[in-house]
C-alpha cells in the first residue's frame, strides 16, 4: 500500500488531515502492519495511540490509552509555567497523565524540579518513561494520590500546575467519537466540570509557599466560574487565551 492510497483512503474516511497522517502512518508502518493501522484511524481510533508517541511541545511523548492524548492547545499552560516560574522552583503537577506538562516545563527550564501526581500506576509509570526519554528523570518525583483528597505530599511548592479533567460528565459521551478512545477518568470533571478546581483550592493549594500561585488548564466556557471559585479562596485570577481565542489557562494568586 503507497502512501498515495493511505492518504485517499483517510480522505474518503473523512479524516481531517489525511496527508499528514498518511506520512506518519506510512513513516512508522508497512505490509499487513499499515492495513491494521489503517483500519483503526478509519474506525477513528485516535492516531496517537496507533503510533504510541506524540509530539508536545519540543518534546516527544509515549502515549497510550492510559493518558489523555497531549494537546497544543495544553502548550499554552507549558510556556505560562516557563516564563513565571522562579529561580530554581519546586513546582507540583497534578493529574500528570503522560506528563507533558511537568516533563516539557522541565526540559526547558533545567533549573526546575518538580513532582507529578497521578491516581493511577500505569499512567505514573508511562510518565517515568516519558521523563526519562525527554532527560529530566533525575529532577521529577512521581507521586500516586487522588487529587479528589486532600494532600498526602508533605514538601511545600512555588507553584502548583494542572490540566485536570474538566469536563461535565454528562458531556463526554457527547463528544467526537475518538475521544471516546480516551480514559474516562482524564475527561470526567463531575456534574458541572469543576470538581476537580475546587479540591484543589480547597484542599491542594494549602501545600503552596506563601507566594505561591496556581496554573490551571480550562474549559472554554469556565473563566468566570474559575474567577468566582477562587474569589472564594482569596485568589485573583487572570485568564489568558490559546492561539484558536478560547480560555484556556487561568493564573490564580
Amino acid at each position: 500500500m503507497t502512501e498515495q492510497e493511505v492518504r485517499e483512503a483517510l480522505t474518503r474516511g473523512g479524516i481531517e488531515n489525511a496527508a499528514l497522517e498518511a506520512t506518519l502512518l506510512c513513516e512508522t508502518f508497512s505490509g499487513e502492519a499499515l492495513a491494521t493501522a489503517l483500519a483503526r484511524r478509519l474506525a477513528q481510533y485516535p492516531l496517537q495511540y496507533i503510533l504510541g508517541k506524540w509530539w508536545f511541545y519540543r518534546e516527544c511523548y509515549e502515549v497510550s490509552p492510559a493518558c489523555l492524548v497531549p494537546r497544543s492547545d495544553t502548550e499554552l499552560l507549558v510556556e505560562e509555567a516557563i516564563r513565571r516560574l522562579p529561580p530554581s522552583a519546586h513546582f507540583l503537577d497534578l493529574c500528570t497523565g503522560s506528563g507533558c506538562v511537568a516533563i516539557s516545563t522541565l526540559a526547558n527550564r533545567p533549573d526546575l524540579t518538580a513532582c507529578a501526581v497521578d491516581l493511577f500506576e500505569e499512567t505514573l509509570a508511562l510518565a517515568a518513561r516519558n521523563a526519562a526519554r525527554n532527560g529530566v528523570a533525575d529532577r521529577i518525583t512521581l507521586e500516586r494520590a487522588d487529587v479528589l483528597l486532600p494532600p498526602t505530599v508533605p514538601t511545600r511548592f512555588d507553584a502548583i500546575l494542572s490540566n485536570p479533567p474538566y469536563i461535565p460528565n454528562a458531556v463526554v459521551p457527547t463528544l467526537q467519537r475518538e475521544v471516546q478512545y480516551e480514559p474516562a477518568a482524564a475527561l470526567c470533571g463531575g456534574t458541572d466540570g469543576l470538581d476537580f478546581y475546587r479540591s484543589i483550592l480547597k484542599n491542594w493549594q494549602t501545600v503552596l509557599k506563601k507566594d505561591g500561585f496556581l496554573l490551571l488548564e480550562i474549559g472554554y466556557d469556565q473563566a468566570n466560574a474559575l474567577r468566582a471559585l477562587a474569589a472564594q479562596y482569596g485568589r485573583s485570577a487572570t485568564v489568558m487565551r490559546d492561539l484558536g481565542g478560547n480560555d484556556r489557562v487561568v493564573l490564580l494568586q
